[in-house]
């Protein structure tokens, strides 16, 4: 057990701290999409501009620059406008700061693993903790090469995060490259440069309390009436009063509606964002808030109605419930999904077996879902799996931190809590202990339920394995102690048992002297007995 790593305790996951709804802008006419590319174009642009001047300023930014950079916004749009577009920059820039240290930190375990595996002679075998040498001279020369490339993009790296250099495309890198391969991506330049443009566009604006309904720059009314407060060198486009626009489109929140109905009314902050869908030629607004922090309930809480633990696969949730002492209750159960396709359908196929599976949840009533806290940040390197393209594919597919936010706020809605422990061993731990007992010809048990298994029984506070094996032949048991879970406190049934005092029929007994003596046999008997029963008052029971 020495060689076993340290175990992180279960804890229960914090809730959602936001909301987020989505409804389509319908039967808009030509001059409302008229409006909504232009003031979308216009603050792009302005967005963009501010990007590089914060980018500019790099670790030299303080508030007196983000003071003038708003002030300079303001001119050309309004206040809100400016405050909501210097904020966007702000994020924008903190998020490439921090995927900057992850590569960096992503680089230094690759050189790291090369180092190791370079210094080792030819063939050596590894282990499961450290990859061994290389195989050939060959594959050793070609790694000391990826060597000195890595050394190379980490000094280059490491250079750019002392001086606050961050680079960023505002419309994603992903896209732009995209233009240099429009065979393959079946667009056409046209096509690709409107969705470029629409990328690039900024038509949101933060929420404001106090406000009226909300939200000042873009306004949603109760019965779903929509306008926007137009920027200064696009007033001559409003329709209404104080440089308004009003959309003919109404829209109506089919999800969480009656819980936006309620901020608007008392005019608390709603967040609004307006994008363009260009595959499908649709408008969509966006609305967001803020939930105030609420305390995650004590782990024993979450325990007490038992728990539902999910092992997570690339293609399904392996599930078993599990009842509060531990014990499997009921079939495994399976939710599988498609991670396949583009991004839209895996999230639909992420939401869709959540669902199944809280639903399921709420049906056998318990009051948690343990799942595995999974990171694969640190097990994606081509270095560590360089021979095991599928397993890298594999464990790069799994959406872990989208898997966990979407199961964290769905479950939330249905009253349950999440627990999250250690995946150390799981896998290993149940396949072991739980998967063999649980076979039956009726049920088939695969190593992705017996970890279900272990993950809801290290959330609930037990160790993985049921009981301790029973002794060896011949001590004091004879292999027969059972193996039963039984109720944590509960060791009456693990007490040393009463001495065999009867041997089996025809056989000596079992220390070869009688432990009592002969009683008086109550068949009938051919010749009368000479004994006297004797009364003994003492003993005499009536």
């Amino acid at each position: 057990m020495g060689g076993l790593r340290e175990q992180a305790a279960p804890f229960v996951v914090s809730g959602p701290c936001g909301v987020a709804v989505r409804d389509r802008l319908k039967h808009l006419t030509s001059e409302d999409e008229l409006v909504l590319r232009a003031v979308g174009a216009h603050q792009g642009a302005l967005a963009s501009g501010d990007l590089r001047a914060r980018c500019a300023d790099g670790l030299e930014h303080g508030a007196d620059s983000w003071a003038a950079r708003k002030r300079e916004l303001t001119g050309v749009s309004s206040s809100r406008i400016a405050g909501a577009i210097t904020k966007a920059t702000h994020d924008q820039w903190a998020l490439a700061r921090r995927c900057q240290a992850a590569h960096i930190q992503n680089l230094a375990a690759g050189i790291k693993t090369l180092r190791h595996r370079l210094s080792l002679p030819l063939g050596e075998k590894g282990t499961k903790r450290a990859a061994g040498g290389y195989r050939s001279k060959s594959e050793w020369f070609r790694k000391s090469r990826r060597l000195a490339a890595l050394e190379a993009r980490h000094t280059a790296a490491v250079a750019d995060w002392q001086a606050g250099r961050v680079r960023v495309v505002r419309g994603g890198k992903r896209l732009l490259n995209t233009r240099h391969h429009l065979t393959e991506a079946r667009l056409t330049e046209g096509e690709w440069r409107q969705r470029w443009e629409a990328e690039r566009w900024f038509l949101a604006a933060d929420g404001e309390s106090g406000k009226r309904f909300g939200n000042e720059t873009i306004r949603v009314t109760p019965d779903g009436e929509v306008s926007i407060k137009l920027p200064v060198p696009l007033a001559y486009l409003a329709n209404t009063r104080h440089g308004r626009y009003i959309l003919t489109s109404r829209i109506a929140f089919a999800h969480r509606g009656a819980e936006w109905a309620d901020r608007i009314a008392a005019n608390r902050a709603v967040a609004y964002r307006i994008h363009l869908d260009t595959g499908r030629g649709r408008w969509y607004l966006t609305a967001s808030w803020q939930r105030p922090a609420v305390q995650t309930i004590p782990l024993e809480t979450a325990r007490a109605r038992g728990m539902i633990g999910v092992d997570t696969n690339a293609d399904h949730f392996a599930a078993y419930r599990l009842d509060r002492h531990g014990n499997p209750v009921g079939e495994p159960h399976r939710f599988g999904y498609d991670l396949s396709g583009t991004a839209g359908h895996r999230d639909a196929q992420i939401r869709h077996a959540l669902t199944r599976l809280i639903n399921w949840a709420k049906r056998v009533g318990v009051g948690a879902i343990g799942i595995e806290d999974l990171d694969f940040t640190a097990e994606k390197t081509r270095e560590k799996h360089g021979g095991r393209k599928r397993f890298r594919q594999l464990i790069s597919g799994v959406p872990t931190g989208k898997l966990k936010a979407r199961l964290v706020s769905m479950a939330a809605e249905q009253g349950l809590s999440i627990v999250a422990v250690d995946p150390a061993y799981t896998s290993m731990w149940g396949s072991q202990h739980w998967q063999k007992p649980l076979n039956t010809p009726r049920r088939k048990m695969t190593r992705h339920d017996a970890a279900g298994i272990a993950i809801g029984r290290r959330a609930l506070g037990h160790p993985v394995r049921r009981r301790t094996a029973p002794p060896p032949h011949d001590q004091s048991d004879r292999a027969g102690h059972r193996t039963a879970q039984a109720e944590p406190g509960n060791r009456g049934c693990e007490g040393a048992r009463p001495p065999t005092t009867d041997r089996p029929p025809g056989g000596p007994p079992p220390s070869g002297k009688r432990k009592r003596e002969t009683s008086v046999s109550n068949t009938v008997r051919d010749t009368p007995s000479t004994q006297q029963r004797v009364h003994d008052p003492l003993t005499h029971t009536g």
